[in-house]
């Protein structure tokens, strides 16, 4: 680990005005390998963080946090932010189990504005800071950072919308334009250009022009000298669209340059009304490895920085992996088998797919809503539309679900991610609302497959069944069981894995598994309960259910979901509609967010660790026996 010459003497933002040009660029170098040290060893968003160290050193130069407003869209792009705002100590332990968080959280600190995780959302959030600001009548800046492909969501424009309508001052809005987004060329004529148009020799007469015209010629004699102007700067500057929204476009320039970060920041600061500053950054800068290769290297595992290679896990295939692999076989076979994705074609094991049929592939950015009703159409055109999503980015699709494709019955297969938690990325990436929100909604099935081959085989039950099909799956690798063909599961099905006595366990998901070490635990203290695969949510195997309730006093319910309306609710409300009176013991997430850590540390917390459902699970049936012995001995008496 090299020696932070320069980072070793900074202890805030404050700090960075006593430092020369030449030790803020020294600064750079030490942040970048901070950076690359800290996420070589615990992961975490390293492409996106590397882009902005110049960005953020001319923002804490230019604004100060304690009163101004900085929010960073999705948040992966602080941890420079992090480092220079009381937290460089603390960032060895990012997404580290009770560590600092790798999105922004208010809790964590004071200058964290905006709790951040999903994508576009930070022009709406600084809006609403500047306009609390201006009732209030404080003074400050409000700062919105967006990039990494968030400015393709809808709630991205409607923010700029909203501002341009309100016509702000001190609001300005950051385009950390990665190539993620839009990305126009970075040259001589436009760094010249954008001198000029922020400097107050410019802006001054500017100004006084537009309100001399206004008082002589009214409104729409300003309207015409303003549509000059668009056009004079469009010759030059790529930024129509943001001038058409009622923002003052300035841009593109180098975001690597600290000089011409600072001198265009402080000029930005005496502009009237709402700016867009259009700033160019590479993705990964100061690490080859992510230079090259700035998709892989956008959130990583732990990994070996002389190398660039990845620690391996597990030489099992990801659950990812298997699903984009079987659609590619489908796909094959059915050219109605579509995919469409919300910019995460990597992340959901579609690559490949891509690759091998362009034309029935199709990305549309960071854009949930649109990705959901897109496959309705599909659907309606005879086509077999799989939507790949993360659990926890479906939530942002909630309404195009329910009105869009359910409402209408459309057979729309949704591929859903990352079900349960995940780990380090924390509360605002654990998918474990999916099964609750789902489950609300009539006219769809919900599943959960035990392993890969099922993961398969409920792929093309789905894509088979003519109704709108939600598949969910966690993250990380699969058991290993051997994977061939594909066969149709009847819907609603459950399946019974082993048969034991007065306990029944039915587990949903990657839960399965573990039912099967619980039982271990169970036999040494003398119970030996069945084991049921309740891969289908909904609907439920409701004869096989009845039956088992018949059969077997307590029933254990084992999901990776919250336990408010999830599977548990679902069998405990079965339960009472049907007048049983079986002992439901519910395993799944508390009515709480789960911070973030490794998953194992987080479920052993929740007590949804092998030992720690064993131990529930003995103490409420002997506490059932001992109440009962109690209730003969006094009957006897």
């Amino acid at each position: 680990m090299r020696d932070f010459n320069i980072l070793s003497k900074i202890n805030d933002y404050r700090d960075l005005k006593n430092l020369s040009k030449g030790e803020l660029n020294l600064l750079c170098e030490d942040i970048r390998s901070y950076i690359i040290d800290v996420t070589s060893i615990n992961g975490g968003h390293i492409g996106p963080s590397l882009g902005t160290v110049e960005l953020t050193i001319a923002l804490l130069i230019a604004f100060d946090p304690e009163k101004d407003k900085i929010v960073w869209d999705v948040g992966h792009q602080t941890y420079a932010y992090k480092i220079l705002t009381g937290r460089k100590e603390e960032f060895r332990t990012l997404r580290q189990y009770k560590g600092i968080s790798g999105f922004s959280k208010i809790k964590e600190s004071k200058y964290d504005h905006f709790g951040t995780g999903h994508s576009s959302t930070s022009i709406s959030a600084a809006l609403g800071f500047r306009v609390g600001k201006d009732l209030k009548g404080e003074d400050g800046y409000t700062i919105a950072v967006i990039g990494d492909g968030a400015m393709t969501a809808g709630e991205a424009f409607e923010g700029l919308n909203n501002a341009g309508w309100l016509d702000p001052s001190k609001f300005i809005v950051i385009l950390n334009d990665n190539q993620m987004s839009i990305s126009p060329n970075v040259g001589a004529i436009y760094t010249y250009f954008n001198k000029i148009i922020t400097k107050q020799t410019f802006q001054k007469p500017r100004q006084k022009l537009k309100d001399a015209v206004n008082k002589i010629f009214g409104k729409k004699a300003v309207e015409i000298l303003r549509k000059i102007e668009e056009y004079t700067k469009g010759l030059f500057a790529p930024g129509l669209i943001f001038e058409e929204l009622g923002f003052t476009y300035v841009g593109p320039i180098d975001g690597h340059s600290l000089m011409d970060l600072e001198e265009t920041l402080e000029n930005i600061k005496l502009m009237r009304g709402p700016i867009l500053l259009h700033v160019i950054t590479q993705k990964g800068k100061g690490y080859k490895f992510a230079e090259a290769n700035p998709v892989v290297f956008h959130g990583v595992s732990p990994f070996d920085k002389i190398s660039g290679i990845f620690n391996k896990s597990s030489s099992l295939p990801s659950y990812s992996k298997v699903f984009g692999d079987a659609l590619v076989e489908l796909g094959e076979k059915d050219e109605k088998i579509v995919a469409i994705t919300p910019a995460m074609k990597e992340g959901s094991g579609l690559v490949e797919f891509a690759k091998r049929f362009p034309d029935r592939f199709f990305d549309v950015g960071i854009a949930e809503q649109h990705a959901a009703t897109f496959a309705g159409g599909l659907a309606l055109e005879g086509f077999k539309p799989v939507a790949a999503y993360y659990s926890t980015f479906l939530q942002r699709a909630y309404d195009q679900v329910i009105h869009d494709i359910a409402l209408q019955e459309l057979p729309v297969v949704f591929a859903i991610d990352r079900g349960g938690l995940v780990g380090d990325d924390g509360p605002t990436h654990h998918g474990v609302f999916d099964i609750a929100f789902l489950r609300a909604v009539p006219n769809i099935v919900i599943a959960s497959p035990k392993d890969e081959q099922e993961l398969r085989d409920l792929l093309y039950t789905a894509l088979n069944s003519g109704k709108t099909f939600a598949l969910r799956y966690p993250r990380g690798s699969g058991v290993g069981v051997k994977m061939e063909g594909f066969n149709l599961i009847p819907i609603g099905s459950w399946e019974v894995l082993e048969e034991g006595r007065d306990i029944v366990i039915l587990a949903v998901g990657k839960y399965v598994q573990r039912a099967f070490e619980v039982k271990k635990v169970l036999k040494t203290k003398g119970y030996n309960p069945s084991i049921v695969n309740a891969r289908f949510i909904k609907p439920m195997d409701e004869s096989l259910l009845t039956n088992l309730l018949s059969e077997y006093e307590f029933v254990v319910t084992m999901e990776d979901g919250v336990l408010n309306g999830g599977f548990g609710s679902a069998v405990a409300e079965f339960v009472v509609d049907n007048g049983y009176y079986n002992r439901v013991i519910r395993f799944g997430i508390p009515d709480k967010f789960v911070e973030h850590g490794k998953v194992e540390l987080l479920e052993r917390d929740l007590g949804l660790d092998t030992q720690g459902i064993a131990d529930r699970i003995i103490e409420v049936v002997e506490k059932r026996i001992f109440k009962e012995k109690n209730i003969r001995n006094s009957i006897n008496a």
